[in-house]
């Protein structure tokens, strides 16, 4: 197994060994400043996520967004399925049976139980911190509410991010600040528990490969799945976050968002002996 001798200092992807590259199977990934970079999917991203399904690497999108965006990731991006709403629920299309599986954490009768309650602690915190709003996509989602503080809200920063996080905490809530919303949902779940449900399902046992899965993201609501595999990468703009987590990444990039991504795509590529980006790309 490998691990980062200093949890507090994430080493260079350029030191991750290429035979714990070479071993991996699946590639789970935060969307939000992960793979996009200043709001927008670069073509690096998008190329990196065909390269290694073409590659035989399944790529797992692990991310704060709803429902309805994980419906049309996983019917139009090349992945092999979609956890979102912070591991509330993942979406896998099964190509040859022309079949979308679905599964949810929580069942629908509580869901909705929970809905009023969770929406009176989002106009609390909006109210206590003035700027914020209800996130662009909340119509799309189906268990948790997002506050959004820096995608087109403020930008208001983390300050203010931890106060309105701390409204729904208070409120019984759970919270987790990504780098542009705070989602709070009422629940147990966070996103390693939907992968391990998702894995259990379709793959195998997650503890099982833990080795053979590699993990990408970039802000504090990653942490339990930068701390659930040996081979997991901050791109280069989670390093405002490191000093709050628990379980930082064990490896990060030297270039942000997607570029990052690309990066790291990249080195498992040729660990692999396979073509680069740009060799695939010429």
């Amino acid at each position: 197994m490998y691990m980062t001798q200093d949890l507090a200092r994430p080493r260079p992807l350029a030191e991750a060994p290429a035979e714990q590259l070479a071993q991996l199977r699946w590639v789970l990934t935060d969307i939000d400043d992960t793979l996009t970079l200043d709001g927008r999917l670069p073509a690096a991203a998008y190329a990196a996520l065909e390269a290694l399904d073409a590659a035989g690497i399944a790529v797992i999108p692990v991310t704060g967004r709803p429902a309805g965006w994980c419906d049309a990731i996983a019917r139009h991006w090349p992945v092999a399925a979609v956890v979102g709403e912070n591991g509330a629920l993942w979406y896998g299309l099964d190509r040859d049976a022309r079949r979308m599986r679905r599964w949810q954490a929580q069942p629908e009768e509580a869901r909705l139980a929970n809905h009023a309650r969770l929406h009176a602690l989002a106009q609390r915190a909006l109210d206590a911190v003035p700027g914020s709003a209800l996130a662009a996509d909340q119509p799309f989602r189906l268990f948790d509410v997002a506050v959004d503080f820096c995608e087109d809200a403020g930008p208001l920063g983390l300050q203010a991010a931890e106060r309105i996080a701390a409204v729904f905490r208070a409120g019984g809530a759970e919270a987790k600040l990504s780098s542009i919303h705070v989602n709070a949902w009422i629940g147990e779940w966070d996103k390693r528990a939907g992968i391990e449900a998702l894995f259990a399902a379709r793959f195998a046992p997650f503890a099982s490969v833990r080795d053979q899965i590699a993990f990408v993201g970039d802000s504090a609501n990653d942490a339990p799945l930068f701390g659930a595999v040996p081979c997991s990468i901050g791109v280069a703009n989670v390093a405002p976050f490191l000093a709050g987590m628990a379980t930082p990444p064990a490896y990060v990039t030297r270039a942000e968002g997607g570029t990052g991504f690309a990066e790291f795509a990249d080195a498992l590529l040729k660990a692999r002996g396979l073509l680069s980006l740009e060799e695939n790309a010429a």
